[in-house]
């Protein structure tokens, strides 16, 4: 990810914008991008830009890049095409949002979006799109390896592992992708996968295959063991039951994503999972709140994502004018 520390802008926080987007990965930078273009007065909060996909190395079912490209070079692309549209962003984290002044139509609000920080920005629509964050383990020994050998991006922390020993976690697509990238640049991996067979496509389990991964399956790590670092797990068949101890160096978990969004938790947005449900529209139970991209739960893909955020930008615009419609008819 981006860090946002050198980058962050100062805005007037007397100000009532148009549309607030709370996330600067592809959805959000999408939505800003469309809103900007709409002409409405548009900000982000977000604490990084990018999220997840800043952190994948290389992305290669994104329409127009037939070669891949690198996760941090689409992201800095849309990043450069929000700011030639003049959207400020601020590097903060959201901790509520409230509506406020209901009165005024059909159960429309303003909103006062709250941050870390202890400000609050006002704005009349707002746009969710934190995204999700890997999922962890829930082991012993997670939480205290944690960036001393315990690491959720391998494009982040894999160079530290040129020569030694890793195992990766998962099954899925993001799992082979990072076990290839870390085989490439000269680490040793082993992929650990709790089921008989690979969730993967096809293309990534052949590419996995050739290059010659060991993989050990029906097994799962109950338990990461070291002393000032991560120096060996502790795997269990599920099938067997059976324990063994490995010795590793580093232990790159790839087992899916989980929402944050106890934020919005007060609104009633949410789903059991944490996720917000959204229409077509992608309108949430509140009218005036949007949301876009994995906080869904939708299929997790980037194209998704942006395909998402454009509709919400859309559909801001169109709230936004259908309210100052009924304001001129008063």
């Amino acid at each position: 990810m981006f860090s946002l520390g050198g980058l962050s802008q100062r805005v007037d926080e007397t100000k009532t914008w148009d549309v607030l987007i709370i996330g600067a990965g592809p959805a959000g930078l999408t939505a800003a991008i469309y809103a900007a273009r709409y002409g409405l007065e548009t900000v982000i909060i977000s604490k990084d830009i990018g999220g997840n996909v800043a952190l994948t190395d290389l992305i290669e079912n994104y329409p127009g890049f037939p070669e891949g490209i690198k996760g941090a070079e689409l992201v800095s692309r849309m990043h450069e095409q929000v700011k030639k549209l003049g959207v400020p962003i601020v590097f903060d984290e959201v901790e509520r949002i409230d509506p406020t002044e209901c009165a005024y139509y059909e159960g429309l609000c303003k909103f006062n979006v709250k941050t870390k920080n202890g400000k609050v920005y006002k704005a009349r629509t707002v746009i969710i799109a934190v995204g999700a964050e890997p999922r962890k383990l829930r082991v012993p020994g997670e939480d205290k390896f944690y960036g001393r050998g315990v690491s959720y991006c391998a494009t982040c922390d894999g160079p530290l592992f040129k020569g030694k020993k890793v195992i990766v976690v998962g099954g899925g697509n993001t799992a082979l992708q990072e076990a290839l990238y870390l085989k490439e640049i000269g680490v040793d991996v082993t992929l650990v996968h709790r089921r008989d067979k690979f969730r993967a496509d096809k293309i990534l389990q052949d590419r996995f295959k050739k290059a010659g991964i060991s993989a050990i399956l029906n097994t799962v790590v109950v338990e990461i063991k070291g002393d000032q670092k991560v120096e060996s797990v502790v795997l269990q068949n599920v099938k067997t039951g059976e324990k063994f101890e490995m010795k590793v160096d580093g232990v790159f978990i790839f087992i899916g994503y989980e929402p944050k969004t106890d934020f919005v938790k007060h609104l009633g947005i949410t789903d059991e999972q944490g996720y917000i449900p959204v229409d077509m529209h992608m309108r949430t139970k509140v009218k005036g709140i949007f949301a876009a991209g994995d906080i869904t739960n939708v299929f997790k893909q980037i194209a998704v994502a942006v395909g998402q955020g454009a509709i919400a930008a859309n559909s801001a615009k169109e709230l936004l004018e259908e309210w100052k419609t009924q304001v001129n008819e008063e």
